[in-house]
């Protein structure tokens, strides 16, 4: 076991040190596992089960008409699909079940995804495909984050001081996965609710380390670049302070604000903004940390009261590439449900899917009100 007091330099340079006891070992497969604990906790249990060696067989293939990279990962096909909840994989070992997590309880824990869209591998340059094709194989990471032990909670009943414990853990493998050869973004991300798509109903998300920018980010960085080179200002702070003024506030504190976007594509969106220009996880305070622990659960709970069912959604964080005009990214979090009302969802169709052009059922004045009066 290792006591490891994790430091984190902010934009302003002034530490913000966390004492988190962070304990790795390799599951029977290989894989690395990683227990964060808020106190000092025996984690020598090792791994029971006879697994064989991972095998993957990712590949990235570039899209030759628009310039974009799409992952082929066709061994994910046979990954775990909603087991019932007592063969849950996430859930703590038991003498009569081992798990993907030996011990018999955590606090969070963060291992090797077992069908990974994105594995390590050696760097290597286009495989021999012929002009226009480009393709390599999928060198990244993919990681699993267990936000809790506990198989029947959710990320918006996780008290505070374990939602400080996730930021340092999302911190944590930030910086570890930013150093990996090849890696170009880190993409911490939370899906929730069979309609969004899970396999899991364990409180849970992932981490993807992809070996190039993932077309959303490169998108943003290039708006940021054309608008820093016309008016000599950064277009998310320019945006921060004009929706921190705005009707779509839905939260808001001394370092964040939480907020509808005005051209918001999604029927019930937040973005949740550090009011500081950061790039990414690594760089926030304690102070705010701490805040954002606060507010990002209430917002949640908002998202579920609002219809009084737990919320199909997706939180993705939004951060700056690794290397490339990392100074541009302003680190975000995005949340948004595929829910329009009580009894219907929206289904990205032949506008949104085809096009990429979002047609949105709900005014986002309307919906910010909506998150502000649920609770």
């Amino acid at each position: 076991m290792t006591d490891v007091a994790m430091t984190v330099l902010g934009a302003a340079g002034e530490p913000a040190p966390t004492s988190v006891f962070k304990t790795q070992l390799q599951l029977s497969d290989g894989r690395e596992l990683f227990y964060f604990d808020e106190v000092e906790t025996d984690r020598s249990a090792p791994d029971r089960r006879d697994l064989p060696t991972t095998e993957t067989n990712s590949l990235i293939r570039l899209d030759p008409v628009l310039g974009e990279w799409t992952v082929i990962a066709s061994h994910r096909q046979s990954r775990t699909y909603l087991p019932p909840a007592d063969e849950c994989p996430l859930d703590p070992s038991t003498p009569e079940r081992p798990t993907e997590i030996p011990a018999s309880s955590y606090d969070v824990v963060v291992f090797e995804n077992r069908f990974p869209s994105l594995a390590p591998g050696p760097i290597t340059e286009d495989s021999g495909t012929a002009a226009p094709f480009r393709s390599r194989p999928g060198n990244g990471r993919c990681e699993v984050v267990c936000f809790t032990s506990d198989h029947n909670s959710s990320f918006s009943a996780l008290p505070a001081h374990r939602v400080r414990l996730v930021m340092d853990v999302w911190a944590d493998r930030t910086a570890a996965l930013s150093a990996l050869p090849g890696v170009e973004l880190v993409f911490p991300f939370e899906n929730r609710g069979e309609e969004i798509g899970v396999t899991l109903h364990h409180p849970h998300g992932q981490i993807y380390a992809y070996p190039f920018l993932s077309p959303r980010v490169a998108r943003q960085i290039a708006v940021a670049r054309e608008h820093l080179d016309q008016t000599g200002r950064m277009i998310c702070c320019e945006v921060v302070a004009a929706e921190a003024a705005d009707e779509r506030v839905v939260g808001s504190s001394e370092h964040w604000v939480a907020f509808v976007p005005f051209a918001a594509r999604w029927p019930y969106e937040v973005h949740l903004y550090p009011r500081r220009h950061v790039a990414d996880l690594t760089e926030l305070t304690s102070a705010e940390r701490d805040e954002f622990s606060v507010l990002y659960p209430d917002v949640l709970r908002r998202f579920d009261k609002l219809f009084d069912k737990p919320m199909p959604y997706i939180a993705a964080w939004n951060q700056a590439p690794v290397h490339e005009e990392r100074e541009l990214g302003h680190l975000h979090l995005e949340l948004f449900s595929s829910r329009r009302s009580a009894t219907k969802l929206k289904f990205l169709a032949g506008s949104e899917s085809a096009m990429g052009v979002f047609v949105n059922d709900v005014t986002p004045e309307d919906a910010a009100r909506m998150l502000r009066d649920a609770l």
